[in-house]
């Protein structure tokens, strides 16, 4: 059976905790390490896209590094209950013809008994930056 720890019911501190964990995760940039955390039939939305399942996890992972280059994440806790957990977050990136975007965004997370995430719902906007206003390096 798999398991991700901390499991649900979450208390503060453990809800901090699989945020650091999601952040260093994500940082890493391995679509199949990331992919480890969610359910096999998780349900994700991101911005206008939707993606279920750990393969299509791993296909929408490795076509978004490829496009983000230099990508840097930084998450934040926003409040949880007993399964669920609301983030803020933001990430900047740099694209192949060499622009720098931060985006911003929330993510509501809920996970199932064995701490995996069965649904992640995130709302993401990019602004154009320049690379001397990065602030995640």
């Amino acid at each position: 059976m798999e398991q991700k720890f901390p499991l649900p019911p979450f208390n503060r501190e453990e809800a901090i905790e699989k945020i650091q964990k999601a952040e260093d995760a994500w940082n890493s940039k391995n679509p199949e390490n990331v992919s480890k955390a969610y359910t096999k039939d998780s349900e994700w939305r991101n911005r206008d896209t939707f993606v279920n399942g750990r393969k299509e996890i791993i296909g929408f992972l490795t076509q978004k590094w490829e496009k983000e280059i230099n990508y840097r994440l930084k998450k934040e806790y926003w409040a949880h209950t007993d399964n669920r957990i609301a983030v803020r977050f933001e990430y900047e990136y740099q694209t192949k013809n060499g622009s720098w975007f931060r985006a911003y965004g929330n993510e509501n997370w809920e996970f199932n008994k064995n701490g995996l995430m069965k649904k992640r719902y995130a709302s993401i906007n990019d602004v154009a930056i320049t690379e001397s206003e990065r602030t995640l390096k």
